[in-house]
């Protein structure tokens, strides 16, 4: 998939190992760099597991049509389709199928 940011603060700290570190910590840095090049890796956001340990799943509420998956608990690395409009399945609902782009919000503790 391709991976973008919602800010170049946010890109920064999430390319740059020396300011990830820095924000996060060395285990949350590491993690985070690992599910970056999972949702890299990707075809689809489909193929992303719903499963420990990435547990990716869509949030609800204020947070509706974003998704988290787990870093290091309770952070997790929330992100969004990158599509205006997101790719519907024909009963309604998101076609993860079709979602090969994605927008890095934020890592966050969203507890």
């Amino acid at each position: 998939m391709e991976v973008s940011f919602a800010s170049r603060g946010m890109q920064k700290a999430c390319s740059v190992e020396k300011e990830t570190r820095k924000k996060w910590g060395a285990t949350l840095a590491r993690r985070l760099q690992q599910r970056l090049m999972e949702l890299k890796a990707a075809d689809t956001l489909a193929d992303i597991s719903h499963l420990p340990p990435t547990r990716c799943h869509e949030l609800t509420g204020n947070r509706a049509g974003q998704f988290s998956v787990d870093l290091v608990h309770p952070h997790r690395l929330i992100f969004m389709p990158d599509y205006d409009p997101v790719p519907e399945m024909p009963g309604g609902g998101l076609d993860r199928t079709k979602v090969t782009k994605v927008l890095v919000l934020e890592v966050c503790d969203p507890h």
